[in-house]
């Protein structure tokens, strides 16, 4: 079921007539059932959430959703997008620190033209002082994804982390990889559907990879991240951090918009750092999509919040 409820939800969020369908009402009013998991389709809905996300104690990230553009053109009006949500970030004075994936930025257009385009993100970000998180997408950009990370870390940008997922068998080589260069790391379990021979298909393997990660990261990394809704991970994360002895700022957890607030209001009651993941944008079905493959619990919810908006 582990694998299987990904692959039926990403075959899902490639229907053309259900995005339609989630488009209609997925937005419609603000307690429609896509609004639990985005924050809205702009950037100033985005905002107003973030600051209702600070006043709870939480870090945040904001993620302007879109990816797999397919001209120059597209990728270029999503790096001004980013440049102006760096304004827009600035003038509100929540905290800077945003997110975004290399397919929404041209590279599968051209490799040389997304490292361009990341750098005039990266460029007014680190002059504002902003952190910058590529996400890692599915195991054909693993490579690339890295390989352009590091263009950018040996062209002395530091204001960047980059995600890497526990369910892709080389990722113990990636992690050790980024620990060398002192790279801050994501760590996530994987929503997409991979094959056996590039990643693990149970979930206990996948659990067991994570939590092998989660060590490494903690005893060796530059202020990790530990981004899993799986309470027992987040209670073995707590209890290895306890047993090394080590301080609540030396690394955070990280969970989704929407996504287990029960667990999310204990660890910032307890002291933890934990950082939200704050999606918003246009392009927000295929993220939705992903949310539920991973949570298939969640699809409860959204069938009756469609009944009702109906």
């Amino acid at each position: 079921m582990y694998g299987g409820s990904k692959a039926f939800f990403y075959a899902l969020s490639r229907s053309a007539a259900l995005k339609r369908l989630a488009s209609k009402y997925g937005m419609a009013t603000p307690d429609s059932f896509a609004r639990r998991f985005i924050a809205g389709e702009t950037i100033e809905e985005a905002i107003r959430d973030a600051r209702l996300l600070q006043e709870r104690g939480v870090l945040l990230t904001l993620d302007y959703l879109g990816e797999s553009v397919s001209t120059a053109e597209e990728a270029t009006e999503a790096t001004r997008e980013y440049v102006r949500l760096i304004d827009v970030i600035v003038a509100s004075g929540i905290e800077r620190n945003i997110s975004l994936k290399l397919t929404q930025l041209g590279v599968d257009v051209d490799r040389a033209t997304c490292v361009d385009n990341m750098r005039r993100i990266l460029d007014p970000a680190a002059r504002h002082g902003f952190f910058v998180r590529i996400d890692m997408e599915n195991s054909p950009y693993t490579d690339v994804t890295l390989e352009v990370f590091e263009t950018l870390w040996q062209q002395e940008y530091r204001n960047i982390g980059v995600a890497l997922q526990a369910a892709l068998r080389r990722t113990g080589q990636d992690v050790q990889r980024l620990i060398a260069l002192g790279a801050r790391v994501r760590l996530v379990k994987g929503a997409y559907k991979e094959p056996p021979t590039v990643a693990f298909q149970h979930k206990a393997e996948v659990d067991e990879a994570f939590r092998s990660l989660m060590r490494l990261l903690l005893d060796r990394g530059t202020y990790p991240a530990i981004a899993t809704h799986d309470e027992p991970l987040i209670d073995d994360t707590r209890a290895f951090a306890t047993d090394r002895n080590l301080a609540r700022d030396r690394f955070e957890f990280q969970m989704l918009y929407g996504i287990r607030r029960d667990i999310q209001a204990t660890l910032v009651g307890d002291g933890y750092r934990l950082r939200i993941y704050l999606p918003f944008g246009r392009q927000w079905f295929p993220y939705f999509m992903r949310r539920l493959g991973e949570r298939p619990a969640n699809l409860g919810f959204v069938l009756r919040a469609v009944v009702k908006e109906r």
